[in-house]
């Protein structure tokens, strides 16, 4: 074992940590090496998101000491940069420990002086985005991990806009955190009269900010029984969503009993990601039982929603975070033109990995649509920047995310089940389905289609290889791809556009972000960017054909598929 991890060890042995943690500890010394050397090889990372790891013992660990030292320093810059009162907002997810996290973080912002509002119990992400900004605080804290596996669990910080940490916030309190050098500088207790707890005043006002968005409320009424299913996957949908769908008028909510009750072990899934079809197969089962018109499946947290609906031949399929969105932002943009709700000021946002046809329709339909990376900060952030002279209507990315008006500033799967409910109910007033209205889009903007593969690579090893992998394309592109010349290389980590034809290079103006575009002659693109949540690196496929009639869709879809595996193939990817 290396010497640096050895010193970190024998410090938690001998200093102020409790006894439970120096068992563990002695435990693993003398039967698990390898465990002992992943939990300190590092310290766990206080990135521009905050924390995420595995819960357990060790500095690369979600534990109560990385949990409270991060808080620490976020407590520090919070009293540094604002005068008078310092006011927090905290809330959890129904992960294993995020409670205890939770008032761990109260105890210890409470300590510093801080009025900390803590939920009484589990709520949703976005809620505590609405709930920063409803009760002017000025930052936040949710402990979740989203869609990660049940042994992790993690901790978002949020500014007072009710927006994750961007420039310079990010970086001071990145700064502020890694000062904190052990728990004794961490002011654990003391202050419990600051905390004061939160809960149903909250989830009305929410609700009602909710409410306040659908765009054909009579839609509603006249289809109050569409068959929807719902599934929240053990998570905190299920405090929101029901209520919210009965308040947009829908009576037929169906809910999958089996993960209706939350529980940080998921036990009835492999991964709780509505992007994993085994997590959305106990939904598929009784959409199925019921003919339902939709099935729906938000996240542990409820930012993130999957849908299924059924195709032209009468099955059930996934659709996955692109087309959802581009179904959503063509009704939102749509449906507001026809109620006379549309201003010149409009405008939507996605981020550079989410499918092109968005930027497509916008442009037809005379609506601004900008580009961001990676993450609701940088949607928010614009939100930010732009207003009050543009309006924001909505965003997303294809990673299931959706965020619907400005009063929320991350993305909020509740809101969006609730309005991709109504447009399911419009599609049927229109005697549709909404795999019709997604054909139909096709058919006037073009067929984009896109696919995604992530490549795990895990430990300290794994890391190194992701980091060599994106060296290689960002020294040695490709010139071509499947065939097809490369004519255009993004790098968004050196900020640059380069021709690879005539070498010529432009600047991108969007923040530095390790990743990778590659654009091919044939308007195929093909993006490379490691997660930042997890030990992946993402690849993203997107390929485009014009579709001229329904008839035609199955053998368009077969050639893109064709496509999309030949780019695979030839990148040696799979």
């Amino acid at each position: 074992m290396d010497i640096t991890i050895q010193n970190k060890v024998a410090q938690w042995i001998n200093g102020n940590f409790d006894a439970e943690t120096v068992a563990t500890l002695k435990k693993m010394q003398e039967g698990n090496p390898d465990e002992l050397n992943d939990a300190f090889y590092r310290n766990l990372e206080f990135g521009t998101g905050g924390l995420r790891g595995i819960m357990g013992v060790g500095t690369n660990r979600m534990n109560k000491y990385t949990v409270g030292m991060a808080t620490q320093g976020f407590a520090n810059y919070l009293k540094k940069t604002f005068t008078g009162e310092v006011k927090v907002a905290i809330a959890h997810d129904s992960r294993n420990n995020a409670r205890f996290f939770a008032e761990t973080v109260a105890n210890v912002f409470a300590a510093n002086g801080i009025r900390v509002f803590l939920f009484e119990s589990l709520r949703p992400t976005p809620e505590l985005s609405f709930t920063i900004r409803h009760l002017q605080c000025h930052g936040g804290v949710v402990l979740t991990a989203s869609h990660n596996p049940k042994e992790y669990n993690g901790y978002k910080a949020y500014w007072n806009d009710g927006a994750q940490l961007v420039p310079p916030h990010d970086i001071n309190v990145i700064r502020e955190v890694d000062n904190i050098s052990s728990p004794d500088e961490v002011k654990w207790s003391g202050g419990e009269a600051n905390i004061t707890l939160i809960g149903k005043e909250i989830d009305e006002a929410y609700q009602k900010e909710l409410v306040s968005l659908s765009i054909n409320p009579d839609i509603n009424k006249q289809q109050h029984d569409l068959k929807i299913v719902y599934t929240p996957i053990h998570g905190t949908g299920i405090t929101q969503v029901p209520q919210v769908l009965q308040q947009y008028g829908f009576t037929n909510v169906n809910i999958v009993t089996e993960q209706a009750t939350p529980d940080g072990n998921f036990p009835t899934v492999v991964y709780p990601n509505p992007e994993e079809s085994e997590a959305m197969s106990l939904g598929l089962k009784k959409a199925k039982e019921l003919d339902a018109d939709i099935l729906l499946g938000t996240d542990p947290d409820a930012d993130r929603v999957g849908i299924a609906v059924k195709d032209l031949k009468g099955d059930w399929i996934l659709l996955n975070g692109n087309q959802t969105g581009v179904l959503l932002f063509n009704y939102i943009v749509e449906g507001r033109k026809l109620k006379g709700l549309a201003k010149p000021e409009d405008y939507i946002a996605k981020t550079v990995v989410t499918s092109d046809l968005i930027d497509v329709f916008a442009a037809k339909n005379n609506i601004n649509c900008y580009n961001v990376l990676t993450g609701f900060k940088w949607i928010a952030d614009m939100i930010r920047r732009k207003e009050p002279q543009e309006n924001f209507i909505c965003g997303g990315e294809e990673s299931y995310g959706y965020m619907i008006g400005n009063n929320v500033r991350d993305k909020d799967a509740i809101s969006s089940v609730a309005m991709i409910c109504e447009m399911a109910a419009y599609a049927r007033s229109q005697g549709k389905s909404l795999f019709e209205q997604l054909i139909g889009i096709y058919i006037r903007y073009g067929y984009y289609k896109e696919s995604l593969i992530s490549i795990t690579k895990k430990g300290m090893k794994g890391a190194d290889e992701i980091a060599e992998m994106m060296r290689g394309y960002r020294e040695n592109p490709p010139a071509t791809i499947n065939g097809v010349p490369v004519v255009t290389l993004y790098d968004y980590e050196l900020q640059q556009i380069k021709d690879i034809k005539t070498g010529n290079i432009k600047a991108l103006d969007l923040p530095k972000s390790n990743v990778l575009q590659f654009l091919l002659a044939d308007g195929c693109k093909i993006s490379a960017r490691p997660s930042g949540t997890e030990p992946k690196i993402k690849f993203y496929f997107s390929v485009n054909a014009p579709l001229d009639s329904v008839a035609n869709y199955d053998k368009v879809t077969a050639e893109l598929d064709q496509k999309i595996n030949g780019i695979i193939q030839d990148m040696k990817l799979k």
